[in-house]
């Protein structure tokens, strides 16, 4: 029972933090494992490290930027979302705020 039950939680996590982050522009694919996604953020036309320094003064909401792993991830960033549903809807309520302020 415990197992189901934070399946279903990190489903809901999961849902909450592509549907969110999908809504501002900010465009990533629904993962099938793990508990991070990893969105583009080309859009705003900043470097990922540069996205994740200001997002992170500006807002105090800590993502890696995507260029960590690897050349190719540069335009993107990793998000966790393994964090409670309200400290999610907080994040993202910060970054939407972060974007509409760029």
């Amino acid at each position: 029972d415990d197992i189901e039950y934070m399946r279903s939680q990190y489903d809901m996590r999961r849902r909450l933090i592509v549907d969110g982050l999908n809504s501002m522009g900010l465009h990533c694919f629904e993962p099938e494992g793990a508990f991070y996604v990893f969105p583009s953020i080309k859009s705003t036309g900043l470097s990922s490290e540069d996205f994740c320094e200001k997002l992170i003064y500006a807002e105090r909401v800590a993502v890696v930027p995507g260029v960590a792993f690897g050349e190719c991830g540069e335009g993107f960033v990793r998000v966790a979302y393994s964090n409670s549903i309200k400290n999610i809807s907080e994040a993202l309520m910060r970054i939407k705020r972060f974007l509409k302020d760029l």
